[in-house]
């Protein structure tokens, strides 16, 4: 009851003394007074009344006008019994849904509106108080069970608690739910998610209602957040198809995918280290592959290569997929092109991931040589590569090197020339993209730089053959020769043959 109202049946009732007593003996007095009194009374009663809050209501939960919040078992509400302070105070609403009231005993209000329940106590009341003027005020809300499904990383069941830090009523909201449940995926459909609602008693079936969260994520539209209420069921469907920009956005929404939740994700295709892969939060080395912590909060497909020990020269960048299953089962196929990333700078195309998600880089029919100069200093490229140097070095086998790095600078890494060596020139075998082998002849000079002729850079497996000069071929070959007879020889000087 407003203050007005409370004020308007305080000088009702002091009139109606007033009269009781001074026109006791002419009834016809009394009910004329009776039924004009509220017309000559009632407005400048409410004009004139102060803004002054009663004690009592100070820790009421005030809501607005038709805000639907329905009664139930938990709840704690204050009843304000006009004229009558025996009755008035705070009851809770016992688990069959009713209150025991003085001299009336047990009122239904499960499943009713704060005003539906001042008319059922009035009306219980009405064979004890000639006029029952009763308001229901929620003091402390129960804490509600509601339902979500959909797109949601943890659907269920939940039982949300009121937060007594929250100005708005204390009442939980859909966000609320929704971090709870771990946030929603990166396929969820914010603008339709669906509310299904108890209606109260006698208003027929459940209620649906379409909240658009996108609303609040993109224009802060708080009225969106709907406040939930016992009993509700939420359904979070799942997109048609998925919009890079909008993904990259909703990665960072407060109900988004909890940051620390690990990905399990799969990375196959041409990467060096294909499979399944479990991505954290943050700075975190995993393998050899540290991960790099100026990229997206949420793992996305540039830091699943990386860990997958980057792409392979034969990758086509350009037609990256990712698969994605949705809760209905269809799963989704997001195209990227990682080439626009890297000569526009189009962060949208380093998608962000969700568990479950597989990531394909197919292989590409052609690549041009300065195509595969760029992409090796991408920071999806490995690290390291791996090149053969065979032949006339100091430590032949095997060396790790940077990528792109020049053929001069891998023989010194193999320890140079050895005595043997043709410092002239050396063979580069190398696998083409397309499946072909080529073999060429390069002349060498350690003081040149790097140029494709003479010192190119080197690609993941290539060979460098260091070959032996003339005269070094020809004393192996004699060696070679002489060396079954070379036992003989001995024998034959002990004994003084020779």
């Amino acid at each position: 009851m407003s203050l007005s109202t409370t004020r308007f049946f305080s000088l009702y009732g002091s009139w109606f003394k007033y009269l009781d007593k001074r026109f006791a003996s002419l009834p016809l007095v009394w009910i004329a007074a009776w039924t004009l009194l509220p017309s000559l009374v009632m407005e400048p009663a409410i004009a004139q009344a102060p803004a002054k809050i009663q004690p009592s209501s100070i820790n009421s939960l005030t809501l607005p006008e038709g805000d639907g919040y329905l009664l139930g078992a938990g709840d704690r509400v204050k009843i304000d019994v006009f004229s009558v302070p025996e009755i008035t105070g705070e009851y809770t609403v016992l688990p069959n849904g009713t209150l025991n009231m003085p001299l009336v005993g047990a009122v239904g209000v499960q499943n009713r509106t704060l005003k539906q329940a001042s008319g059922a106590i009035a009306a219980r009341y009405s064979p004890v108080l000639q006029i029952p003027v009763i308001t229901v005020n929620l003091v402390a809300a129960r804490p509600i069970r509601v339902a979500i499904a959909g797109e949601i990383n943890r659907p269920g069941s939940y039982t949300v608690t009121a937060a007594a830090s929250q100005p708005d009523g204390n009442l939980p909201t859909m966000t609320r739910l929704v971090q709870l449940a771990e946030g929603v995926t990166q396929v969820a459909d914010l603008r339709q998610v669906q509310v299904r609602r108890l209606r109260p008693v006698g208003s027929g079936g459940d209620q649906v209602v379409t909240v658009d969260l996108w609303q609040l994520l993109q224009a802060g539209d708080l009225r969106q957040d709907l406040r939930l209420q016992d009993g509700d069921s939420i359904l979070i469907p799942a997109t048609a198809t998925v919009n890079l920009d909008e993904a990259r956005q909703l990665a960072s929404a407060n109900f988004a995918t909890q940051n620390s939740r690990p990905l399990k994700i799969t990375i196959v295709g041409q990467v060096n280290r294909p499979g399944p892969y479990t991505l954290l939060e943050g700075n975190v080395a995993q393998g050899a592959q540290l991960v790099n912590p100026n990229l997206l909060q949420v793992p996305s497909v540039t830091r699943a290569i990386q860990v997958a020990g980057g792409i392979t020269q034969l990758a086509d960048i350009r037609n990256i997929q990712v698969k994605r299953f949705t809760r209905s089962g269809a799963p989704q196929l997001v195209k990227l092109d990682l080439w626009k990333l890297l000569k526009a700078g189009d962060a949208l195309q380093d998608l962000p991931l969700q568990d479950g998600d597989t990531v394909e880089i197919p292989e590409a029919t052609s690549v041009s040589d300065r195509e595969i100069s760029e992409l090796a200093t991408a920071s999806f490229s490995p690290e390291r590569i791996s090149v053969n140097v065979v032949g006339e070095v100091e430590r032949p086998g095997a060396v790790s090197i940077q990528p792109n790095t020049p053929l001069n600078q891998a023989i010194l890494t193999a320890g140079g020339f050895n005595q043997k060596a043709k410092k002239s020139n050396v063979s580069l075998i190398r696998v083409n993209p397309n499946g072909s082998v080529s073999k060429r002849d390069i002349s060498i000079d350690l003081t040149r730089g790097v140029g494709e002729n003479d010192n190119p850079a080197l690609r993941n497996n290539d060979i460098i053959i260091v070959k032996k000069t003339g005269f070094a071929t020809f004393l192996d070959s004699t060696s070679t020769f002489i060396g079954p007879f070379s036992g003989i020889l001995g024998v034959l000087r002990i004994f003084g043959g020779f």
